[in-house]
């Protein structure tokens, strides 16, 4: 028998009947302002994806009624999105995890058993200690994301390990950051530090901003389109912002570097670069200049697709309003296995430009600067993330998720176990399956802390109920921005069940572990309302407000002709990147044409919906409403070839072999005959999710092929194919 067996959750008593979206939309939607009852309110920062906006939970009577947007936070011109304003769904989600659950063996099965959260923790507390005994504290693994992951990213460190990584990095915006530093020293940051409001040119490479509702984005591109802004976007698909574009280019799936080495060769030979500043702050030009003469626009037409006149006119639409133009550095930045030289011609192209932190470009972000609470320094780890996979992607600033899975497997391997926060690994990691298997089979100890019953608990020793984001507190949201700014988030409510805050979970493993020195809070409240102190705030006032501006203390901008010493080797922007050059690396980016997609097959392409984030908030029943499923884009053309109309149902089969769940088909002149495109985070298979259970069909069960950036580790997700299994192909039901 296998050491750790896969269990569906349906495996362990149902909580009870399936609830109704209707009935919880109809609960939300029916009391009008200011009702009946006595009408109160909480702020919160939302938790329905990472853009971090605050808000107000509004009860009647004690009762859950909606979440707004915070008037005061200027993050989010004091709205919420679809998403934000469905968060009641989350907390009211019957499938919600209810008790901590253990794995045991009843008459020779592997199951999971309800168990204490006293008896959970201990056992989580024991075999960590025996991990760190035998062969060192380092051998645990944190993976991680979203905000409550930092309470045990803070266990992990006073444990003795900092082996940790998040699948934002390797699976997300890793290759923009790493190309962003390499060129200018510094990341795009999160939320991204662009000048869009005052941008007269903004070109968006494969950005879904609309689809991918990260709010202040969408209002401030929005904002910069009703001033009349040029908007260029560069998509293979007929996405929502090439819907609202001047110019839309339908590219060559694969080879965006060609287009960006294009528009450098155009710009720097018709001198529509800024001079002054290229000369002033970046080294590498002549290299530069030298490296993309060969780049024509005739020659990158052959290669993408898109007419050499309109490759001029984009260059000089740019150049016109520059330094004033956004070449948007995107988010989701793992496409090819080439995507940090990808990102590094985006960074190059926005120098040439001038637009780095220059109105209308790219802004300087700030942050509050609030001391964090006063605690024991850390044990010094003797191994690092990156000694589970010496040698590899020299570039990588943060743990690479996929390095850590590998390096999970086998009786030798480097790690020994796991905590797994908020992240779905199945549905988040492509082509893993076999090796998160593999990986299960090997660990010592595998805790899932979660909200939800996701893939990722079946491969669990113990699941851990973590309450939702309006049951609890969180670190305070102090992220870099244009105005920087404090936000709260705070209980509302009660912990549904028996879930817990996951500071309190962070809290009662360290003290069980001998690390009570590096939680003396009994609260959580009370170390945030340390740290508010010290910036002039309380967490009373906090508790009122929800949101606390503060005046900027250096300028938005670059001053005009002002020295600037940037965090390169150089201290310039580096064009031409000796960092590179001396690992082996392209020193400046080198297109190498994509795979020929094969007879028969189609690249799959892939995005996101408005109304979910990932996986996370498909079975959220307000959201479900929205969008019970996925569907598959299909060219008019690819449908008439195969018979196919739009809503009926088919499967897409990879080269490999991997076959997907059902997916309905929607047939629109708005894809190209190369490509299919569909939503990700559906086709959820555990069974415990029971509204979103079987509902479309994963993308990453379908990614096979896998190309990895070798600077830093990132999984390229967009080299894969498939075709169709049709009832008649099939000769079955599909």
């Amino acid at each position: 028998m296998k050491r750790r067996e896969f269990i569906k959750l349906s495996s362990v008593a149902s909580a009870g009947a399936v609830v109704s979206p209707a009935l919880i939309l109809g609960g939300c939607a029916s009391q009008p302002l200011p009702g009946t009852g006595t009408v109160t309110s909480t702020p919160t920062v939302c938790d329905m994806c990472f853009w971090k906006c605050a808000g107000d939970v509004y009860k009647e009577d004690g009762e859950l009624w909606k979440i707004t947007g915070n008037p005061d936070d200027l993050h989010s011109g004091g709205r919420l999105c679809t998403r934000g304003t469905g968060g009641p769904g989350a907390y009211l989600d019957p499938d919600r995890l209810r008790k901590p659950l253990m794995r045991v063996t009843v008459d020779g099965r592997q199951t999971f058993q309800e168990v204490s959260w006293d008896e959970a923790l201990q056992y989580i507390a024991t075999k960590m200690q025996g991990i760190a005994d035998t062969v060192g504290p380092e051998r645990m693994a944190l993976l991680h994301h979203g905000a409550g992951g930092h309470h045990f990213l803070h266990l992990l460190r006073a444990f003795g390990s900092d082996s940790h990584a998040e699948p934002a990095f390797a699976q997300c915006r890793g290759p923009r950051d790493v190309g962003f530093r390499l060129t200018f020293g510094e990341s795009a940051s999160s939320p991204e530090r662009t000048d869009m409001a005052n941008a007269r040119c903004i070109v968006l490479l494969g950005s879904h901003i609309g689809e991918n509702l990260h709010n202040g984005q969408v209002q401030t591109l929005t904002e910069a389109i009703n001033k009349d802004a040029t908007l260029i976007t560069v998509d293979p698909r007929f996405s929502v912002p090439a819907g609202k574009s001047r110019h839309w280019l339908p590219i060559k799936p694969g080879t965006d570097i060609a287009l960006l080495l294009g528009w450098m060769n155009v710009i720097i030979d018709e001198e529509l670069y800024d001079k002054d500043y290229v000369e002033r702050y970046t080294i590498g030009f002549e290299q530069l200049a030298a490296h993309v003469r060969q780049y024509t626009p005739e020659w990158v037409f052959l290669e993408t697709g898109i007419r050499p006149e309109l490759i001029r006119e984009t260059a000089r639409e740019m150049g016109k309003a520059a330094p004033a133009t956004v070449v948007h550095p995107g988010r989701h930045a793992t496409w090819y296995g080439d995507d940090t030289q990808r990102s590094r011609a985006i960074a190059i192209l926005n120098a040439l430009l001038g637009s780095w932190n220059r109105k209308g470009g790219f802004y300087i972000p700030e942050k509050v600067d609030m001391p964090h609470y006063p605690l024991p320094d850390y044990p010094k780890p003797t191994l690092k993330t990156g000694d589970a996979y010496p040698g590899k992607w020299p570039f990588a600033s943060q743990g690479v998720t996929n390095g850590v899975i590998e390096a999970s497997v086998g009786d030798d391997a480097f790690f020994k176990g796991w905590i797994v926060y908020g992240t779905n690994l199945p549905q988040t990691i492509p082509g893993a399956a076999a090796k998160l298997r593999a990986a299960a089979d090997s660990l010592d100890l595998v805790v899932v802390v979660e909200t939800m019953p996701s893939e990722m608990t079946g491969y669990a020793d113990v699941i851990l109920p973590e309450c939702t984001y309006l049951e609890r507190y969180d670190d305070i949201r102090n992220s870099g921005e244009r105005h920087p700014s404090l936000a709260l988030r705070m209980p509302a409510f009660e912990p549904l069940h028996e879930s817990k805050p996951g500071w309190w979970i962070a809290k009662q493993l360290g003290e069980r572990l001998g690390l009570r020195h590096y939680f003396p809070w009994n609260d959580y409240a009370d170390k945030l309302d340390w740290e508010l102190q010290q910036v002039g705030s309380s967490l009373e006032e906090m508790q009122k407000i929800g949101v606390k501006n503060f005046p900027r203390k250096r300028p938005l901008y670059f001053r005009e002709g002002q020295n600037v010493r940037f965090f390169t080797p150089s201290r310039k922007i580096e064009l031409y990147s000796q960092q590179l050059a001396d690992k082996g690396f392209d020193p400046m980016p080198v297109y190498t044409p994509p795979e020929p997609v094969p007879n028969g097959y189609y690249r799959l392409n892939y995005g996101r919906m408005p109304a979910h984030t990932f996986g996370k908030t498909t079975n959220n029943p307000l959201l479900f409403q929205l969008a019970p499923e996925n569907q598959l884009w299909v060219n008019p053309l690819v449908a008439s070839e195969h018979g196919l109309a739009s809503g009926e149902y088919v499967r897409l089969a990879s080269r490999e072999g991997a076959i997907s769940s059902k997916i309905r088909v929607r047939v629109t002149e708005r894809i190209g005959p190369d490509s299919v495109f569909m939503a990700h985070g559906f086709g959820h298979k555990s069974k415990r999710l029971r509204l979103t259970f079987g509902a479309g069909a994963s993308d990453t069960d379908l990614m096979s092929n896998i190309k990895i950036d070798p600077l830093m580790g990132g999984t390229g997700m967009r080299a894969n194919f498939v075709t169709f299994v049709t009832e008649r192909a099939a000769g079955a039901k599909v």
